[in-house]
């Protein structure tokens, strides 16, 4: 059987069908790779020269903050957007030049993009349709889809009959019936609420196990991201800042930008002065006039004109009482703010007017704003960061 360029990128993932299912190719690679990749629009440069793999069967979640370029990246991929200049390679072929319909790719866009005079199953079958496929083999394929996604009793509906849960669900089987090569997601939960958000990062989590295909996810929600995620990329203006697992990430940051987008809630960060140091150990002065000594690594060299910055996340500040006995790092403050969840919540305390700390409390809080607090910071739990916002010490280093 002679194959054509269209019906190989159709079947791109090496384990689908090929127009009339007829056949099965095996495609060798599969991976997505960018290879100094730049997009300008206008005199607007918005991906600046990005290099990035992303691995078969693994999924890699964009985050950044709002205008990072995260979704222009996915655009870049898909082919909705053409490439300043740079590479995209899909397995191992340069996909450049080759349009969104021949790149072997799904998307799944965050305002859902359903047809409203179609059933849910039209809507799924559609592109099915357009490929010209047996009606046999497109019935099986929205069905075993619409089985995966537990929406198989709603096929006779309308998307403006099904709930904005149930409406992801059928953008997300209309993906799945296509056989891509990879899944794009841009924000898909975004419009969802709070507990339905969180059902779906479930069933997203179940549905990347059960179809183990390359997925690119694009997300400003840290739970998505660390639940979802094999590996992050962390974006700020076009560039990639860092990237690696979650818990990489989360334990190894590159710098305070790193840190304080990576772990709910946000990193508390602190600006100080180096007084002094002692082997592995230095002592550095807050703005708040109290003193904390940390364990660094050994022959970090410090200078007293120069600004340092210790960070120190919600979840490793203890709450105590007068006569805890801890002797590293004891701080009193006042409470402005807490925060019950439920079994547990957030604390926030102000040192003095020019800082605030936020801690996560593992219990009920029974204080109340205006009551005074002690906080224990252990020395091993801190980051320090120099003037430029680069780490040059955190707990994995000094463990």
């Amino acid at each position: 059987m002679k194959l054509t360029q269209k019906s190989v990128l159709d079947c791109v993932s090496c384990k689908y069908y090929i127009n009339s299912c007829t056949a099965i190719v095996v495609f060798s690679m599969a991976s997505i790779v960018l290879k100094n990749v730049s997009k300008h629009f206008s005199d607007s440069r918005v991906i600046k020269d990005i290099s990035l793999t992303i691995e078969d069967g693994k999924c890699t979640v964009l985050v950044g903050p709002s205008g990072c370029g995260k979704s222009t990246i996915l655009r870049l991929i898909c082919g909705l957007e053409e490439i300043s200049s740079g590479d995209i390679f899909i397995g191992d072929k340069c996909v450049n030049g080759v349009p969104p319909a021949g790149r072997g790719l799904a998307m799944v866009f965050q305002s859902y993009a359903l047809y409203p005079h179609m059933t849910v199953f039209e809507n799924m079958a559609f592109a099915l349709q357009v490929r010209k496929l047996k009606k046999d083999a497109i019935e099986e394929r929205v069905l075993e889809a619409a089985k995966i996604l537990k929406i198989d009793h709603l096929m006779n509906r309308k998307p403006k009959e099904l709930s904005g849960g149930q409406r992801q669900r059928v953008a997300i089987g209309r993906a799945i019936v296509r056989n891509p090569y990879a899944f794009l997601f841009d924000e898909p939960l975004s419009n969802l609420d709070t507990s339905l958000r969180c059902q779906m990062r479930y069933e997203l989590a179940k549905l990347k196990k059960q179809l183990q295909t390359t997925m690119v996810y694009v997300t400003h929600d840290q739970a998505e991201a660390m639940t979802l995620a094999d590996k992050i990329v962390v974006i700020r203006d076009g560039i990639i800042e860092q990237e690696g697992s979650p818990l990489e990430l989360y334990n190894s940051p590159v710098n305070t930008f790193v840190a304080k987008f990576i772990g709910s809630s946000e990193i508390n960060i602190l600006e100080a002065n180096f007084i002094k140091s002692n082997e592995n150990l230095s002592v550095f002065k807050l703005l708040s006039g109290d003193e904390l000594t940390l364990r660094t690594k050994e022959n970090l060299e410090f200078s007293k004109s120069n600004k340092y910055a210790i960070g120190v996340r919600p979840e490793d500040i203890e709450v105590q009482s007068v006569t805890t006995q801890f002797s590293e790092n004891k701080l009193k403050g006042i409470v402005c703010l807490a925060e019950n969840l439920g079994g547990d919540g957030y604390m926030h305390v102000m040192l003095d007017d020019k800082l605030q700390l936020s801690i996560r409390v593992r219990r009920n809080i029974t204080e109340q704003p205006g009551d005074q607090v002690y906080l224990g910071i252990k020395m091993e739990k801190c980051y320090l960061f120099n003037e430029k916002g680069l780490t040059i010490s955190h707990p994995q280093a000094v463990a």
